[in-house]
C-alpha cells in the first residue's frame, strides 16, 4: 500500500519587543536565571497584567503580510495546565477570537510553488524553561522567559513531505525576520516548531490520527523528526497496531521520537476569558498605520525579481530568503541586463552563500561587497575569464588580495588570468593536442563522447585553464569533423 504523510506546523515566533507581553520585565537573552522576572509574570496576588502595544503591532504586521483577517475585536483566555516551568498554573493565550485568522504562505520546493493555508496566528505568553543539563537527578527552573511575547502561527494540514515542511518553516522564518517581528534565532529558542504528523492511504481524504512532535529548533531536526515519525506510524499500522494521539519528543542523538504525554484536546485546557484583561480592539486608523510601515514583502519582491531580471522561481526564492540577501542582490544587479543579473543570482545563491554558510556568517559580514561581485561576474560574462577561473578570483577576493570595486580586475591582471580567446593561438594548441592524442581522436570518431571531453581537458591543461571553453569546443569539433 502507498501512504501519504499529512503535516501541519505550529510555529512559535518570539516577538522582538524589549519588554514582556504583560509586564515591564526585560526580554533580553542570556541574563542569569530568574533575574528578569516581575511579580506580574508569576501572578503574585494583587498584580494585574497590562498588554504590550508593541507586541500587538507585530502581530498585526504578520496578519497583513500573509493576507489574513485581522479581527477588530479579540480576547485573551487562560489556558490551564500544570507544569513546573509555568509559574501561574495557566498561560495567557488566545483561543476563540485570535488576533489573526486565515492567510497563506507561498513556498517553493525545487521549481514547484505551493500555497500553504494558515488557520490562525495568536498572541500568548511564553512559559519558563526547565534546565536539566547542569543538575544530577534534579531539574532547575529559569523563569526569565516566562511572559515573553509569542506569536503562535498554526498552519492547515497542507504539507505532504518533510521537504515541504522545511520549505514552509524556512519561508515563515524568513518572513518574520523580513518584517522585523522576530530575530529568528533558533539556537536561543526565538523560533521553534511543533509538527503534527499523521499518515493515510494514498488517495484517502480522511485524516489519520496525528502525533505532535514538540520543540524542534532546527530545520534539520524538523526534517528528520517528520521522516522518522511517518515511518513509525506506517510500520505500526502495517503490523496491525493503532496510532495513539500523543505528544512526542525528538531525540537527535538516537534519531527517533519518543512519547512525552497524551495529546490534550482544547477542552482539557479549560479555556475561559482572562478576567484581568479587557478585549483587544483594533481600530481602522491603527491598522492603516501598521500597513503603511510594512516593507515590500518577499512574495512581491520575488514576483518583481522574476519580471525585472528574468529569474526562475528557484532563483527568486533563494534571493529572498532574507532581507539582507535580497538587498545584496539588488545592489549587485542594479542596472544590469538579464544575463548579468542571472550571473549575479547564480553567484550569490551558489559560491557566496556556500562561503557564508561555511564560515557561519551573514551576508552583511561578507568579505566581498555586491559591487565587487558585480565586477567579477561582468568579467565572466564578457569572456575575460572563464567561470572556473572566476572561482579562483573569488577566493582571492575573499582573502583580501585586492580591494575596491575593481578588485577582480586587479587580481586578473596581477595573476595573468585573462582568458585566451585568440583563435590563431587556440588553433595551434588544438592541432598539437589532436596530434598527441590519436587514441582519443579515434574513440571520439567512433562515437565515444567522453573522448572529446578528454581532448578539451588537454587543451585547457595546455593553456593552464585560460582558454575560452566555448571556443575550444567549437575548434575541436570543426577539426575532428
Amino acid at each position: 500500500m502507498k501512504w501519504e504523510t499529512v503535516i501541519g506546523l505550529e510555529v512559535h515566533a518570539q516577538l522582538n519587543t524589549r519588554s514582556k507581553i504583560f509586564s515591564g520585565a526585560s526580554t533580553a537573552f542570556g541574563a542569569p536565571p530568574n533575574t528578569q522576572v516581575s511579580a506580574v509574570d508569576i501572578a503574585l496576588p494583587g498584580t494585574l497584567p497590562v498588554l504590550n502595544q508593541a507586541a500587538v503591532e507585530k502581530a498585526l504586521k504578520f496578519g497583513l503580510s500573509v493576507g489574513g483577517r485581522v479581527n477588530r475585536r479579540c480576547i485573551f483566555a487562560r489556558k490551564n495546565y500544570f507544569y513546573p516551568d509555568l509559574p501561574k498554573g495557566y498561560q495567557i493565550s488566545q483561543y476563540e477570537l485570535p488576533v489573526v485568522q486565515g492567510g497563506a504562505v507561498t513556498i517553493v520546493v525545487g521549481e514547484t510553488e505551493k500555497t500553504v493555508r494558515l488557520t490562525r496566528a495568536h498572541l500568548e505568553e511564553d512559559a519558563g524553561k526547565s534546565l536539566h543539563e547542569d543538575f544530577q537527578g534534579e531539574t532547575g527552573i529559569d523563569l526569565n522567559r516566562a511572559g515573553t511575547p509569542l506569536l503562535e502561527i498554526v498552519s492547515e494540514p497542507d504539507l505532504r513531505s518533510p521537504a515541504e515542511a522545511v520549505a514552509y518553516a524556512k519561508a515563515l522564518h524568513g518572513l518574520v525576520r523580513w518584517i522585523d517581528i522576530c530575530d529568528g534565532n533558533m539556537q536561543e529558542g526565538s523560533f521553534r516548531c511543533d509538527a503534527n504528523v499523521s499518515v493515510r492511504p494514498a488517495g484517502s481524504q480522511k485524516l489519520g490520527t496525528r502525533c505532535e512532535i514538540k520543540n524542534l529548533n532546527s530545520f534539520r531536526f524538523l526534517e528528520r523528526a517528520i521522516e522518522f515519525e511517518a515511518r513509525r506510524q506506517i510500520d505500526l499500522i502495517q503490523e496491525g497496531g493503532v496510532v495513539v494521539q500523543e505528544t512526542r519528543l525528538y531525540d537527535p542523538d538516537r534519531d527517533e521520537t519518543r512519547p512525552m504525554r497524551s495529546k490534550e484536546d482544547a477542552h482539557d485546557y479549560r479555556y475561559f476569558p482572562d478576567p484581568d484583561l479587557l478585549p483587544l480592539e483594533v481600530s481602522e486608523p491603527w491598522l492603516a498605520q501598521v500597513q503603511a510601515r510594512l516593507p515590500e514583502l518577499p512574495q512581491a519582491k520575488r514576483e518583481r525579481f522574476a519580471t525585472q531580471y528574468a529569474l526562475t522561481s528557484y532563483d527568486t526564492a533563494a534571493l529572498t530568503s532574507s532581507p539582507e540577501l535580497a538587498a545584496y542582490f539588488e545592489s549587485a544587479a542594479d542596472g544590469a541586463t538579464g544575463a548579468t543579473a542571472k550571473l549575479c543570482a547564480n553567484w550569490i545563491a551558489g559560491p557566496l552563500s556556500a562561503r557564508l554558510n561555511d564560515e557561519g556568517i551573514g551576508v552583511a559580514e561578507s568579505r566581498i561587497g555586491p559591487r565587487q561581485l558585480r565586477r567579477l561576474v561582468e568579467r565572466i560574462g564578457d569572456g575575460t575569464i572563464s567561470n572556473k577561473i572566476g572561482r579562483d578570483v573569488f577566493d582571492a577576493m575573499w582573502v583580501g588580495e585586492a580591494s575596491g570595486d575593481a578588485a577582480a580586475d586587479a587580481i586578473i591582471e596581477a595573476r595573468g588570468l585573462e582568458q585566451i580567446s585568440d583563435s590563431g593561438a587556440l588553433e595551434t594548441i588544438a592541432d598539437n593536442v589532436i596530434a598527441a592524442n590519436a587514441r582519443q581522436v579515434t574513440d571520439y570518431r567512433a562515437g565515444k563522447e567522453k573522448a572529446f571531453n578528454a581532448l578539451v581537458g588537454q587543451v585547457m591543461k595546455a593553456t593552464k585553464g585560460k582558454a575560452n571553453p566555448q571556443q575550444v569546443n567549437a575548434i575541436l569539433k570543426r577539426k575532428l569533423g
